[in-house]
């Protein structure tokens, strides 16, 4: 119904004119549009007559797909979910109807039956081989989310006005009057956030280069922000400089100067997750490289225009490729005890759950059923008396209120009776599955890393028949229901601390977040074609200055170190908003409007967390006196320390699949910040 969200704008007050800016026009930033324009279209509807609402929107790049996502980037860049996947527009009857845009999957659909005019070569080829569960280019999604962006510009609702400013936005301060949420307004500084403070100015928005925009409210939509180096990265940089080294620090991929690095020399690149694959493809195919089929197997062609890449990571091995499945989860795999019941009996019993204690031990059981109930599926030889031993592991899984007793040791008497030692589950062992070996020589570690590569492309292949990977779906599972239950310090500070982020968070990456199977095959083929060699385990990096050269070498590796006139740091900068190197959000920090979230340790020490301290809902930043200050809202990655896994781009619902309601998160927040914006703000002045 049109009038269902119209009373939205009804306390905007008698003039009804609100001028509001997105800083941040990238995926977050637009669904923040999206969902105001959705509003303001339902009170336009309602209530016909003069109001109006003004939206700026900031950001150095074209709206729509802000830095990452830029349609003109290498289409050897790919996003890490299928095409049925993603969007920027929510597809929930409680919301607002959206006045335009569509999913991602849609989008696809309908531009491969009629594509569009302005569609370049590149992309209606990609289109035309692109299929629901194929992996999108980076470039392809950004061509989508500048669609969206026109369709929802073109559809503005009467009254509604948007300006794009394509500059940084440097600073955030109230007006002159200095009385929107400005520090010492008599709330305690006692590090918990206090009353909000009522908006009763506005805010003035510098931008580079000098002007500045007088707003209602700010939305902080910043998305991946440059970070200072580490003392470690510093060291590297500085020696490099000294002795004529080349070292590129974390950035995003595409904004890397891939030409820069030298064919026929040794690259050091440090980091084998989805950067690193990235990496290896502007180097390789990126360089007239090019991948054959050779029957079973895959072969790589080298243009001669290759360096020798050097793979180093903690691991030793890459993340885990994706299994092929017809959906996001594997269908198979059903959660049966971390469930939102589960989540449902601890807030009923007013309990905050911890993460090693209370949430994990649920989540492994499930991942043991799954791969133990998948093993005796598609391995009947497996394990002899299938329904005896399914029996007695659910027995000893199922979580019994007020055991002291060891389920782990329940679950191991079941599976001495029942599965021998080589179709065992090493949970742990999936994600480091060099741990405990040691090589005689680099050429060793090689064929060992080609093996585990080969080995976990073919259980991609098998998919839903594969034991480990749907272990690992059910990890998948699992993940988007702790995002809703860690959520809004829904667990304890400490186990946040040293569970969730101190190994769960590492451990489940490595596992679920890898990238398609593709990928892992093709690594397999440089490293037998000679064009990638590895380090080994837990590596270490330094410099040798006789030599002028970057070393790394792996305890568990012998021979000399490898050396390498060319580092590359195949890494995400730090995603931690107290070493971000944005004029904008230092400038906050440093006026104290904003802080980063402190959690206490086990131990009773204060540790800062990788986000903005703030207080919910909508989100708005908790200022270094712990006021609240109305009218500023942080959505996306500076939420770090209030929400997990907010760099996962929003979840189209799939037909037949579950739904979670972590799922489209970052579009509801967007609706809480809309609604507040247009229902609380003082009329900015015409």
């Amino acid at each position: 119904m049109p009038g269902a969200h119209a009373d939205t704008l009804d306390a905007v007050g008698k003039s009804k004119s609100i001028r509001t800016a997105i800083i941040g026009a990238g995926p977050r930033g637009t669904s923040v549009l999206e969902r105001l324009l959705a509003h303001a279209a339902a009170y336009a509807a309602a209530h016909p007559g003069p109001a109006s609402l003004h939206i700026d929107v900031i950001d150095p790049y074209p709206a729509g797909p802000g830095h990452v996502w830029q349609p003109g980037q290498s289409r050897l860049y790919l996003m890490n979910t299928q095409s049925f996947y993603p969007t920027v527009i929510p597809e929930d009857p409680r919301l607002a109807p959206p006045v335009a845009g569509t999913t991602f999957e849609r989008w696809r659909a309908g531009q491969q039956r009629e594509p569009m005019p302005a569609l370049t070569p590149d992309e209606r080829s990609e289109l035309a081989a692109l299929g629901s569960r194929d992996f999108p280019s980076r470039a392809l999604y950004g061509r989508y989310l500048r669609c969206t962006l026109d369709e929802l510009t073109e559809k503005l609702p009467d009254g509604v006005a948007v300006s794009f400013h394509e500059t940084t936005a440097v600073s955030v301060r109230p007006s002159g009057d200095g009385t929107t949420g400005k520090p010492g307004d008599g709330t305690p500084d006692d590090g918990t956030p206090g009353e909000t403070t009522p908006s009763t100015g506005t805010f003035d928005v510098g931008l580079a280069g000098g002007g500045s925009l007088t707003v209602d409210s700010v939305v902080l939509a910043l998305g991946h922000l440059p970070s200072r180096l580490n003392p470690e990265q510093r060291e590297l940089q500085a020696s490099a400089a000294q002795l004529g080294l080349s070292y590129f620090p974390p950035a995003v991929p595409a904004d890397v100067d891939w030409a820069a690095i030298p064919a026929g020399e040794p690259v050091l690149v440090r980091g084998m997750g989805l950067n690193f694959f990235d990496a290896m493809g502007q180097l390789t195919e990126g360089r007239g490289g090019k991948f054959i089929d050779a029957g079973n197997r895959l072969e790589y062609q080298p243009s001669g225009q290759e360096p020798l890449i050097i793979a180093a990571s903690r691991r030793g091995t890459p993340y885990r490729a994706k299994a092929a499945l017809a959906g996001y989860y594997p269908a198979s795999v059903t959660l049966r005890y971390l469930t939102e019941a589960a989540l449902g009996r601890f807030a009923a019993t007013g309990i905050r759950p911890g993460f090693d204690h209370d949430l994990w031990p649920l989540l492994h059981r499930d991942t043991l059923w799954a791969y133990y109930s998948t093993l005796v599926r598609s391995q009947p030889a497996a394990v002899p008396d299938a329904s005896a031993f399914l029996a007695a592991l659910g027995e000893a899984l199922r979580p019994h209120a007020h055991s002291a007793a060891n389920w782990e040791a329940a679950v191991e008497s079941v599976l001495a009776v029942h599965v021998g030692p080589r179709h065992r589950l090493d949970l742990l062992g999936l994600a480091s599955p060099l741990v405990g070996r040691s090589f005689g020589s680099r050429a060793e570690l090689d064929a060992a890393v080609v093996e585990y590569l080969l080995d976990d492309a073919r259980r991609s292949a098998l998919g839903e028949e594969d034991p480990v990977k749907m272990a690992i779906g059910a990890l998948h599972r699992g993940r988007a229901v702790l995002k809703t239950a860690v959520a809004d310090g829904g667990i304890t500070d400490e186990s946040w601390v040293a569970g969730l982020r101190g190994w769960f968070e590492s451990f489940v990456e490595g596992l679920a977040s890898g990238p398609p199977a593709l990928r892992a095959e093709q690594l397999a083929a440089l490293a037998r074609a000679g064009v990638v060699s590895f380090v080994g385990p837990d590596p270490r990096f330094s410099v040798d200055r006789r030599a002028g050269r970057f070393t790394a070498v792996s305890p568990w590796v012998s021979g000399p170190p490898v050396a390498a006139k060319t580092m590359v740091e195949a890494l995400a900068p730090a995603n931690r908003v107290s070493v971000n190197d944005s004029p904008l959000l230092e400038q906050l920090l440093a006026d104290g409007m904003v802080r980063p979230r402190l959690m206490m340790t086990a131990e009773g020490a204060p540790v800062q967390a990788t986000g903005l301290d703030v207080a919910p809902h909508p989100y708005r930043p908790v200022a270094a006196n712990g006021s609240v200050t109305d009218g500023l809202y942080v959505l996306g990655l500076q939420l770090s320390a209030t929400q997990w896994g907010t760099a996962i781009a929003a979840e189209a619902p799939q037909p037949g699949g579950p739904t979670y309601a972590s799922g489209q998160r970052t579009l509801r927040d967007a609706d809480e910040i809309a609604q507040a914006i247009l229902r609380t703000l003082r009329p900015a002045a015409d």
